[in-house]
C-alpha cells in the first residue's frame, strides 16, 4: 500500500503539479506556487515513508487544508 501511495505521489509531481511538474516545464507557472517548504507533496512522501500510509496521507491532507493564498511563506518539516 505504501508503495502504491508513493507512486502516485511521485507521478503528481513529475507530471501534474505546477512546481515540478509539465505545467512549470512549459511556462504556465514562472514562480513557485507552494507557499510551504518542502512542498506538500514532499511533506506527504516523507510522512507516508515514516508513519505509514494511513497516517501520512491524513497528515499531508491536514497540511495541504492549511495552504491558501494569505499564508505566509513558511519552514513547516515534518516532525
Amino acid at each position: 500500500m505504501r508503495s502504491v501511495v508513493l507512486g502516485i505521489i511521485r507521478f503528481y509531481q513529475k507530471y501534474l503539479s505546477p512546481d515540478t511538474g509539465i505545467p512549470k516545464k512549459i511556462g504556465l507557472f514562472r514562480k513557485p506556487t507552494c507557499v510551504f517548504y518542502p512542498s506538500c507533496s514532499e511533506y506527504t512522501i516523507q510522512a507516508v515513508q515514516k508513519y505509514g500510509s494511513c497516517k501520512g496521507i491524513a497528515m499531508g491532507i491536514k497540511r495541504i487544508s492549511r495552504c491558501h493564498p494569505w499564508q505566509k511563506d513558511r519552514f513547516d518539516p515534518l516532525k
